[in-house]
Formats: structure tokens, C-alpha cells, sequence
């Protein structure tokens, strides 16, 4: 009776330490899963705030194209 009474705990013991683990191994999925999500989220943010970074600067480009053209343009020829 004692050597199936220790059986029964140690068995126990066994079955409660892997389902600690089974638990600890969802913590760091379910941790990994919420860091690949905020790097996505902080990418998607990086490229948006680029992009509009390079249409501005474009667009000033353009700008100032522009008026040394015309500035060109408007000055009388030698």
C-alpha cells in the first residue's frame, strides 16, 4: 500500500510539473506573439511616417524647382 501511495504522488508530481510547464510555455507564446505584433505595429508606423516624410520633401523640392525656374525666366536676357 505505501509503495502505491508513493506511485500515486510521484505520478502526480510528474503530471503537475508538465502542466506547469504546458503553462509556461503558452506565457512565452503568447509574450513572443504580443512582441511580433507591437514590431509590427511600430514598423507600419515607421514606413507610414517615411513616406510621408519623402512626399513633403518632394514636394518642396518640386516648390523650389519651380521658382528658380521662374525666377530664371523673369530675369531679362544680356
Amino acid at each position: 500500500m505505501k509503495k502505491l501511495a508513493l506511485s500515486l504522488v510521484l505520478v502526480a508530481s510528474v503530471a503537475f510539473v508538465s502542466c506547469k510547464d504546458t503553462n509556461k510555455e503558452a506565457e512565452v507564446e503568447a509574450t513572443a506573439n504580443e512582441a511580433i505584433e507591437n514590431v509590427e505595429e511600430t514598423a507600419t508606423e515607421a514606413t507610414e511616417a517615411i513616406e510621408e516624410t519623402a512626399t513633403e520633401a518632394t514636394e518642396a523640392v518640386e516648390a523650389t524647382a519651380t521658382e528658380a525656374t521662374e525666377a530664371v525666366e523673369a530675369t531679362p536676357a544680356n
